[in-house]
């Protein structure tokens, strides 16, 4: 049976700007500038520039809103000037994105060398073997599967199937893995390897075939340990491979220096390859002014950005247009065009500026938390500090506070860091004082820094020198910290004499 019944519930909905800010929240300066290009070009009343003569505003149009299905005759007048003139006289002057105090110091821009790129160095070298039309394709085609490090991940079947669905080429697995070959003996070595094990042995291969007067003992014994005993020399296994190889603890050293000596992803040697220049774009400076820190925004984060002053004119053509007589349905559907592309612009210039309001609010609360940190660049001066604390003083929702840290970085004197860096949670000492785990984790990845690599201390070792030095901690959260560290266990750190 139907029943009609009366309920009450509530709903929390994000606007569409809302959700554009939340965005450009996350976004680290370094792609902001891409992001305010797509903008201007889907987006004609955004424009660049620092003229900001007649600014305005758009609010009061609402005779555009009416139904299609409504006749001519039924609609309300379209009052134009009235309109007009709400929009004319409104000129708050407020839609440019640097304010007059704000301060750039470092109004620089960086030179970008023009280098060949990673894969047009492989095209180059494949321009220079005698091949027909089609196997041009195949090899051009495994070039491209080709990734930035310099393997070849694609499978020859996946290969086989690009080839027929994109060229029109019919070829089997058998005849790309010959070609997979050729474009292996390309430069570097280790180029188009599928694995890490065929990279290093690529290289060595080359090196013995190019260098037959140079350690050729320790590298074939060192081919043979990565073709015959690569789990082995993973998980350094060395007494077992001396047994199993009849070495003595110096030939093996020799042959495992001579792996070590290999580049795990070839691509990074090759100028011009994106992956080899990665360059950090600070968000925030921090500058230290005689004791007194100054925080300021990187000049990227506040471009020129202003509404385009032809919309403004279109308007006002269409005021002298319709002078003495009622607006048409074209007229209308043109204005209203205007009004929301107008309108898109407003909101995006809103959002960048909030942006800049949090990201400025959000950073100078980290600055005056770490204070000390920031004077001295003492890592054992950042105090315990989480998004809840930032919350808190900022006013800012926790998740706002989490999307600002995310992927973000501050210049200091004393370098250039993360601002995740500077989040940790808060211990307890034998002292009774509350340190943070950051201290811990320096502590911890010194004291890995000065070990004899020979006998590497183990957790257990690691816990009992943090007690000594009076910090209580558990031998699993010494094994949850070395694993944040990126520090193997101790058997993995092992070194041969």
């Amino acid at each position: 049976m139907l029943r009609q019944s009366l309920s009450q519930k509530m709903l929390q909905k994000l606007s569409p700007q809302q959700i554009q800010l939340m965005k450009l929240l996350q976004i680290p300066t370094a792609s902001l500038e891409e992001r305010i290009q797509e903008e201007l070009e889907s987006n004609p009343a955004l424009d660049e520039g620092d003229d900001y003569d007649d600014v305005f505003d758009l609010d009061g149009f609402n005779d555009s809103q009416e139904k299609e299905s409504e006749s001519d005759k039924n609609e309300p007048e379209f009052e134009f000037d009235d309109y007009l003139n709400e929009y004319l006289d409104d000129d708050p002057s407020n839609y440019k994105m640097k304010g007059e105090d704000f301060i750039n110091e470092e109004e620089r821009s960086m030179p970008i060398p023009v280098e060949n790129t990673f894969h047009e160095s492989l095209e180059r070298q494949m321009g220079m073997l005698d091949l027909n039309e089609k196997e041009e394709i195949i090899v051009s085609q495994i070039i491209g599967s080709i990734d930035e490090d310099g393997y070849l991940r694609r499978e020859p079947n996946s290969i086989v199937d690009d080839l027929l669905f994109a060229h029109n080429i019919e070829t089997d697995v058998k005849e790309v893995n010959n070609f997979v070959k050729i474009v292996q003996k390309f430069e570097p070595a280790g180029i188009g390897a599928r694995t890490l094990q065929e990279c290093l042995i690529l290289q060595l291969e080359d090196k013995i075939e190019k260098d037959l007067r140079q350690h050729v003992e320790e590298r074939k014994i060192a081919l043979k340990i990565l073709k015959d005993f690569f789990e082995e020399f993973t998980k350094k296994h060395y007494i077992r491979m001396k047994k199993l190889l009849n070495l003595s603890d110096s030939e093996l050293k020799e042959a495992i220096d001579e792996i070590l000596k290999l580049n795990p992803k070839p691509a990074s040697t090759v100028e011009g390859n994106s992956m080899s220049h990665n360059y950090i774009i600070p968000d925030f400076i921090i500058y230290n002014r005689d004791g007194d820190l100054d925080l300021q925004l990187n000049s990227k984060n506040a471009p020129d950005l202003r509404i385009n002053d032809q919309y403004m004119d279109m308007l006002k053509g269409y005021r002298e247009t319709i002078t003495g007589r009622r607006a048409t349905r074209t007229e209308k559907e043109a204005v209203l065009f205007i009004k929301q592309k107008i309108d898109s612009a407003k909101w995006f210039i809103d959002a960048i500026k909030q942006r800049q309001d949090t990201l400025y609010r959000t950073m100078y609360a980290i600055m005056q938390y770490q204070y000390e940190y920031f004077s001295t660049g003492d890592d054992r001066r950042i105090k315990p500090m989480i998004l809840k604390d930032l919350a808190e003083v900022t006013g800012l929702d926790i998740s706002t506070v989490s999307r600002v840290a995310n992927s973000k970085f501050v210049q200091t004197e004393f370098g250039t860091k993360k601002l995740k860096d500077f989040f940790s949670e808060s211990m307890q000492a034998q002292d009774g004082s509350e340190v943070s785990t950051l201290e811990v984790k320096t502590i911890l990845h010194d004291e890995v820094g000065r070990e004899d690599k020979t006998k590497p201390l183990s957790d257990e070792r690691l816990m009992e020198i943090l007690s000594e030095r009076g910090y209580n901690i558990a031998r699993r959260t010494i094994a949850k910290y070395r694993e944040q560290l990126n520090i193997p266990v101790a058997r993995l750190r092992k070194e041969l004499r």
